[in-house]
């Protein structure tokens, strides 16, 4: 099934209330509690009479969970995914403000590309900052209080199947295998899913993985935020491979209970930031200004590192023989260089494409072969994004697409035009906040005008 893509991103973007759904289902299960699964909860709590989570962590625990070894670094809502979640729970905002997380408006972030400041586009879109676990934490609550969703503290260990219908989830409390029965299983394993194994297991095809090597090292540490209200919320300073420096970035976002979280990144073999000395006097020495001021507050607890080797996309779309009644979300289908904090956002249109298919009044008897094809549009959105980038680090080595060769020139001047240009850089953060598909800044207009932009600037 082919689809346009800048009109996908638009209806799963539209500045609308959605339709009002309708029930097509009696148990929906999804499998792991993560925040793609929990969106996606929420999601069929609109469609199902009973819908049952299952995830090995204790559904009701707050702060960092065990299931989320990332879950204590710096992580972006970008504004696209606000957005999602405004629509799903409408005042998450205003809770999220409520609970500590900080405002992020235009004016209150300052990005830098190899330590030039860009250009601030006013009419911009908001966001938000605020620890993994306070949204995440937020999310989870607003679906735990849906009257018609429970939660199952379990180990999943396989599908049930009926012909070619997945039927229901076998699963393991306290050692005790069960069955939970479902009209659509969902899986929200998140990278580690074992879906491709289970299918295996019932003589179908495996799904094609593909994975881009970039093994990059995370550092993140918290520091005291004396400033209730600071004039920037949100710094990011990325270094592009042509500056030759071992840190490929670092930012720092207000957080909840007067902190900062600052985050500094390296690849390969370069581990910049992993103890507090050197953090602080990388923060101090090599960005600009605004970083040294938040390495001078003090340092609360240890800094938190995290490897990311690769970059991994799972293609169920590819499938020929697909079973009905089975979906995959979130990182278990894609995940991504987390660097460019596309997560969050991609789990949440992810969530869009679910509504859409099951708003469109589906045959779940049959492979949901829609949800596939819209879900293949922001995962391919996504992924261009992040690996483009990523070829052109010295350490990664394909695979190149055809035409790369043009498409990193075009990119190149794309992407420096958003220093000085506010038109450029305003539909380059459209597209970065996954708020318009990256074919928008292919256009040849757009190219022109960053053209034209740097040559004012040479």
């Amino acid at each position: 099934m082919s689809l346009s893509p800048s009109r996908v991103f638009a209806e799963l973007n539209a500045d609308r209330p959605p339709d009002q759904p309708s029930p097509t289902m009696g148990t929906a299960v999804v499998v792991g509690g993560s925040v793609a699964g929990l969106l996606a909860a929420r999601v069929l709590s609109d469609h199902a009479d009973t819908v049952v989570i299952i995830d090995r962590d204790d559904p009701q625990v707050t702060g960092a969970r065990p299931g989320v070894p990332q879950g204590t670094q710096l992580h972006a809502l970008l504004p696209g995914g606000l957005f999602q979640l405004e629509r799903l729970f409408p005042g998450f905002r205003d809770e999220a403000l409520a609970r500590g997380a900080v405002e992020a408006p235009p004016a209150a972030r300052r990005n830098y590309l190899d330590g030039r400041l860009k250009v601030v586009v006013p009419d911009d879109a908001d966001s938000l900052a605020g620890s993994r676990p306070l949204l995440e934490g937020l999310i989870r609550q607003q679906v735990l209080r849906l009257p018609n969703v429970k939660t199952i503290t379990a180990r999943a260990t396989g599908l049930v199947f009926d012909g070619t219908t997945v039927t229901g989830v076998r699963c393991e409390v306290g050692g005790v295998p069960g069955v939970e029965r479902a009209d659509l299983v969902v899986d929200a394993m998140g990278r580690s899913s074992r879906l491709a194994d289970w299918l295996e297991q019932a003589d179908w095809d495996r799904p094609v993985t593909r994975r881009m090597t970039v093994h990059l090292n995370y550092a993140t540490a918290l520091f005291r935020r004396p400033e209730v209200t600071p004039p920037s919320t949100v710094v990011l300073a990325l270094n592009t491979p042509r500056t030759a420096t071992d840190v490929a970035g670092a930012a720092f976002f207000a957080i909840e209970d007067g902190r900062w979280m600052a985050m500094m990144a390296g690849y390969g073999n370069d581990r910049p930031g992993r103890t507090a000395d050197d953090f602080v006097r990388r923060l101090r020495e090599q960005f600009p200004p605004e970083f040294g001021e938040v390495a001078d507050q003090e340092m609360i607890g240890d800094v938190q590192t995290y490897h990311h080797a690769d970059s991994r996309r799972r293609d169920f779309h590819a499938l020929k023989r697909f079973p009905a009644g089975l979906i995959s979300v979130g990182d278990a289908v894609a995940s991504f260089n987390p660097v460019y904090g596309q997560g969050m956002t991609a789990s949440a249109l992810h969530a869009a494409c679910l509504s859409t298919y099951l708003r469109s009044g589906p045959d779940l008897r049959a492979p949901a072969r829609h949800y596939l094809a819209l879900q293949k549009v922001v995962v391919d959105a996504a992924w261009s994004l992040s690996t483009s980038a990523d070829l052109a680090l010295p350490h990664v080595d394909g695979p190149y697409p055809r035409g790369y060769r043009f498409s990193r020139w075009a990119s190149g001047q794309v992407i420096a035009a958003t220093v000085t240009d506010v038109a450029t850089a305003r539909r380059f953060n459209d597209v970065v906040s996954m708020r318009e598909h990256p074919h928008s800044l292919a256009r040849p207009g757009v190219l022109l005008g960053a053209l034209r932009a740097n040559r004012r600037t040479r």
